[in-house]
């Protein structure tokens, strides 16, 4: 005759069960990028990038500010002046 596994003994094997699949699944994880890429970007590079970004941006809001003087001129000008 079969003797029952007792709920303590099922319990401790599932938990072992558990232990060992979640050890198992953790080794197959890397922390280190692929390829030999360092894990942090140059930040020299960024750098400069950020300053030719700004740098455009500058001319841009130059360019638009003369746009709005344009229209701000061209508004005032076509006003009826006021009595």
């Amino acid at each position: 005759m079969l003797r029952q596994p007792s709920l303590a003994s099922t319990g401790w094997t599932i938990t072992a069960l558990s232990l060992i699949c979640v050890l198992g699944f953790y080794s197959l994880g890397t922390a280190a990028p692929a390829g030999g890429q360092p894990p942090f970007a140059n930040s020299v590079e960024q750098r400069a990038e950020m300053v030719t970004e700004l740098r455009e941006i500058k001319e841009l809001l130059k360019e638009q500010n003369a746009i709005l003087r344009q229209m701000s001129k061209t508004d005032a000008s076509a006003k009826p002046a006021a009595r």
